[in-house]
């Protein structure tokens, strides 16, 4: 008789592999170009790589602190003055996490108790639903709706209740490319006003905003900032999306109980990451503001060289994705026509309904990733102009 296995309920009734697993899977089946899921192709600065061969050879493989190594929190401290003008304590204000997705849940998880409401801007990244429902909340779903994918803020007003917690803001927006206005700044500013309101700041593509725009931080607004968890990547910023190293801002009092969560999860990350990210930072401090022309140029050579195709698209205003049109191509669910891309143009991007609660009628748009080779660029476009 074969041993018993008692049942394991699940949690998370309506979780599954995520579409970015899924579609790098079919993307290496099919030997297909993968523009799909949001890495880059290219590593990050050598002297950067070099600096964390440096600190293992040096024995930093022990557990750094909970917080951060301290240097890498001081450097942190010095780039938010910097690009935001934003006077924050190392010690109390921010925590060095293992990425932005793990500071993202801890603050949902310091935040949230059983029957919290927290709206959730759809298209939403996929992790924001799991970690508030694991932790008793229920999302409430507001859509962006194309062809500009702006907030209705008179839509957030009215879905706003004595239950509500928490707002969920993702700006430079994944996965639509869009950015805050300074009227959305005014428009929430007049929204949290008076309330206990907190907000969750998702602002790993900070330093991905184009066409001379400023990245609207809630890090160079105080009434913002005073009631914020703002979340950033490491990763993204120096093109070391494996490195899965993160930090997450915040008032003292709210840091602390994010601490609590974050002990508990990861305890610390490498330390020999996190030295290495220090010293880069420090020795090259405006190493981040060649970023939006970095990507701006990868944006605006993936876009001419699409031009000629038959989708449809207004450039991205930030992030390193560019949402596209292919209503002139297929009729089809999003869903399937990305398999069909896969196996007639051997591209992979993604469905942009995934990251709908509730998707609207007539959706036909996909994500794709720009931050690739040109030469990688270049063949996805070739194929793709054949549809």
């Amino acid at each position: 008789m074969p041993a018993f296995t008692p049942e394991l309920p699940t949690k998370l009734p309506r979780v599954g592999t995520t579409i970015f697993s899924t579609m790098t899977q079919l993307a290496q089946e099919h030997q297909a170009i993968n523009l799909s899921q949001g890495f880059p192709d290219y590593d990050g600065p050598q002297e950067l790589l070099d600096r964390v061969g440096f600190y293992i050879r040096e024995g930093a493989n022990q557990y750094a602190p909970m917080t951060g190594v301290p240097f890498l929190r001081r450097s942190l401290a010095d780039k938010l003055a910097r690009c935001y003008g934003r006077t924050a304590d190392p010690e109390t204000e921010i925590t060095v996490t293992s990425g932005a997705t793990e500071a993202l849940y801890a603050a949902l998880a310091a935040s949230i108790r059983p029957g919290d409401e927290v709206i959730v801007f759809d298209p939403a990244y996929d992790s924001y639903d799991p970690a508030i429902e694991l932790n008793g909340g229920k999302a409430i779903h507001l859509p962006l709706l194309p062809p500009d994918f702006r907030i209705d803020w008179d839509a957030v007003a009215a879905a706003v209740t004595p239950k509500t917690r928490m707002l969920i803001i993702n700006s430079p927006h994944n996965p639509t490319g869009q950015v805050l206005h300074e009227e959305d700044i005014t428009a929430l500013q007049q929204l949290v006003a008076g309330t206990d309101l907190l907000l969750l700041a998702d602002e790993v593509y900070e330093h991905m905003v184009f066409d001379d725009h400023e990245h609207l931080s809630f890090n160079r607004y105080p009434e913002l900032a005073a009631r914020s968890f703002i979340v950033s990547s490491f990763g993204k910023t120096y093109h070391v999306t494996g490195w899965k190293v993160g930090y997450a801002v915040a008032p003292a009092s709210l840091m602390a109980e994010f601490r609590k969560v974050h002990q508990y999860l990861t305890f610390s990350t490498p330390p020999a990451l996190q030295l290495a990210l220090g010293d880069y930072l420090h020795q090259h401090p405006q190493a981040d503001e060649q970023l939006p022309r970095f990507y701006q140029q990868k944006r605006d050579y993936f876009n001419q060289l699409m031009q000629p195709s038959s989708f449809i698209f207004t450039p991205s205003a930030g992030t390193y994705f560019q949402l596209m049109d292919f209503a002139a191509i297929s009729q089809q669910a999003d869903t399937d026509f990305v398999l069909d891309l896969i196996r007639q143009a051997q591209v992979a991007a993604i469905p942009l309904s995934v990251f709908y609660q509730q998707p609207p009628e007539n959706l036909h748009w996909v994500r794709f990733c720009f931050a690739k080779e040109e030469t990688t660029l270049r063949r996805a476009a070739d194929q793709l102009k054949q549809l």
